[in-house]
């Protein structure tokens, strides 16, 4: 087996296309979180703390000098970025919470009713007919 054909058996097994699926989404998902976050959580609990925003808050280590640039801590950011993990995280704690409680669900269903009297006598005398 060529090493084309035994890498096209690896990229074609289930396992991989989900989780390339997987990545897709999450990447998509994360930047509709990101977009919550900055556009839509983050302006009123700026507007809750006097009009702060996040994003722009900072602390300057050390001023510019001519055309160096100032040296900053982007804490703001931080936040943003703090928050935007905790709602992903949260996300993800409440989908495989569902699948648990799925599984859960599915491990706990009844199994089929024991066969009736009149089943087990009949499969009794089909089982001597065939003997």
């Amino acid at each position: 087996m060529g090493m084309g054909q035994e890498f096209k058996d690896f990229a074609m097994r289930g396992n991989v296309v989900d989780m390339a699926v997987g990545v897709v989404i999450g990447g998509a998902f994360g930047k509709i979180v990101s977009s919550f976050t900055n556009d839509v959580l983050m302006p009123p609990i700026g507007l809750l703390t006097g009009g702060v925003d996040f994003s722009n808050l900072t602390v300057t280590l050390k001023e510019a000098a001519g055309e160096t640039a100032a040296v900053t801590l982007n804490y703001g950011v931080f936040v943003n970025t703090i928050l935007d993990f905790l709602i992903i995280a949260f996300a993800i704690f409440l989908v495989v919470r569902a699948m648990n409680s799925a599984k859960k669900k599915e491990e706990a269903a009844p199994d089929a009713p024991p066969p009736s009297k009149e089943e087990v006598l009949l499969t009794e005398i089909r089982d001597a007919l065939r003997r």
